[in-house]
């Protein structure tokens, strides 16, 4: 029969302050954002994987990374773990919205997470709306020359802020119209977006994006909930004239309303998202990059735009 050990158990190592953090980012994705338990999960597992990373050079504090550390970590997965290219962008995205979380917090100063990324030039293609034109829709909502005063609610702002999330995020009709107050993170820069099937992406909008849906929150937004509150509201971010939730039709015809007035033809909502795409890949992103951004569950669907 074996001895009993009474040698007392190890206790457990103490979480690091990277540990710490990533806690209370779960939190943050949980409770303000409302994120399925399988996408948390998803998250966790891949700064599980950096901080494993991490550990072994000796980074423990958010305060101490680098982005080289970042950079190596990102190149190690693919060629010393030979993950799939989605898999490397699923972190790649994780990490960038760790980063910018933990920096909008106030827990460190610079963003080593920042430059992880890098533009490169665009080229037009045939069949969708270049950047000049996608800036010309989106600056074609304006005051309302018959209410020189501003006695009613600033409508143009809702427009832009619509505009801006449809092609900064490459969003559905269907997904702004549905998208709710707090789905929207201007701080982080990132919105939770529920597409197809119920499910969730979150999806990092650009600072013009940010700005736009910033200022209708503030000027606008409340005059259109009016005396009778979030009642109508329903808690939705884009609402109609009278504070109800705008409906997915009410989309389409203030984007051909829009593009009218910007001196477009045959615009409609879906071709901002194409737009979105073909940019994007032109620019030189990874195509599972642009398939998650999308929420395609097939990236055959998205090889559409090559």
């Amino acid at each position: 029969m074996p001895r009993r050990s009474n040698q007392p158990a190890p206790e457990p190592r103490p979480p690091t302050a990277l540990e710490r953090a990533a806690e209370a980012f779960g939190a943050f994705l949980r409770i303000e954002c409302g994120l399925a338990p399988a996408t948390l999960e998803a998250y966790a597992r891949d700064l599980r994987d950096l901080f494993t990373d991490l550990d072994a050079r000796g980074v423990a504090s958010p305060e101490a990374v680098r982005p080289t550390h970042l950079s190596e970590h990102l190149a190690s997965l693919r060629s010393v773990k030979k993950m799939e290219g989605s898999s490397v962008s699923r972190h790649l995205a994780t990490i960038k919205v760790f980063f910018r979380w933990l920096q909008a917090e106030g827990r460190i100063g610079a963003n080593p997470a920042e430059l992880l990324e890098q533009p490169t030039r665009w080229k037009r293609l045939p069949g969708v709306l270049s950047p000049k034109q996608m800036r010309t829709l989106i600056d074609a909502p304006a005051p309302d020359p018959r209410d020189p005063e501003g006695n009613g609610p600033p409508l143009w702002l809702r427009d832009r802020a619509m505009l801006e999330l449809m092609y900064g995020c490459g969003l559905r009709a269907s997904e702004v119209a549905t998208l709710c107050v707090r789905d929207i993170h201007p701080t982080l820069g990132v919105a939770c977006v529920t597409g197809k099937g119920d499910k969730q992406r979150m999806t990092p909008m650009g600072r013009p994006a940010m700005r736009a849906v910033e200022r209708y929150l503030e000027e606008c937004r409340p005059r259109l909930t009016g005396g009778a509150g979030e009642a109508k509201a329903q808690g939705r971010l884009l609402l109609s004239r009278t504070g109800r939730p705008l409906e997915r039709v009410a989309v389409w015809q203030l984007v051909k309303r829009n593009a009218a007035l910007a001196g477009l033809s045959d615009v409609h909502p879906h071709m901002l998202r194409h737009s979105f795409a073909t940019h994007l890949l032109m620019g030189g992103a990874d195509l599972r990059v642009v398939q998650e951004l999308l929420g395609h569950a097939d990236i055959g669907t998205t090889q559409i735009y090559t």
